[in-house]
């Protein structure tokens, strides 16, 4: 309730905090950096800091889940009730995915869990709990209504894996390791309409599949 509170009043002085903590994290690690550089760099003092956001767990928190947000599904998403509405749907969330995980600051985040693994698994259990459950749950919740509604025909979690990992690939770990470029408006379009379309053929129901 207190982070839920706090974010509510986001201020311009609690922003500079944020980005002052998530440069410090990724240029030192989270087990080497501590709270008053971070107030150091926001130009804040260290009572400040604590009372605007917290300690340094929560503020690695408030970094994670100020970008889990933008993994949230678009509220005016439509519900699927047919097969061109589920199939519109999967894409649009296939790029907003792809969009925002592929965000440098994004990749920054994952790479600082993995380093970080060891010495801080703190960092790690916050990115998979904030980050990934969150667009991991917004998919579920597709999956479920798109099966309630008669469209597909599989388990739940099992849909929302296979989903991800027709979108992905070995994007991410080649993103993660620097390996590849952030991909392009247009080919995060292209990726993210040919993992749909694999997708409904492997679970759409057959009375569907065939319209």
């Amino acid at each position: 309730m207190k982070q839920l509170q706090k974010e509510a009043e986001e201020t311009p002085v609690r922003r500079r905090i944020l980005e002052a903590a998530f440069s410090a994290f990724r240029e030192s690690g989270y087990a080497g950096t501590s709270t008053l550089e971070i107030a150091t760099r926001a130009r804040v003092s260290k009572r400040e800091l604590y009372a605007l956001v917290g300690n340094k767990d929560e503020l690695l928190a408030a970094c994670i889940g100020a970008r889990a947000r933008r993994l949230q599904m678009p509220a005016d998403l439509p519900v699927p009730r047919d097969r061109k509405t589920l199939g519109a749907t999967l894409t649009s969330f296939g790029v907003r995915l792809l969009r925002e995980i592929s965000d440098p600051a994004v990749i920054g985040v994952f790479r600082l869990a993995i380093a970080e693994a060891v010495r801080a698994p703190e960092v790690a259990r916050a990115l998979d709990s904030i980050g990934r459950g969150t667009s991991r749950t917004a998919l579920r919740g597709l999956m479920d209504q798109a099966r309630s509604a008669g469209l597909l025909d599989g388990e739940v979690g099992e849909m929302a894996e296979q989903f991800y990992g027709l979108l992905w690939g070995s994007l991410l770990v080649s993103l993660l390791l620097g390996v590849a470029d952030r991909p392009s408006a247009r080919e995060i379009t292209r990726r993210a309409h040919d993992a749909t379309v694999a997708f409904l053929r492997l679970y759409l129901k057959p009375h569907d599949a065939a319209q």
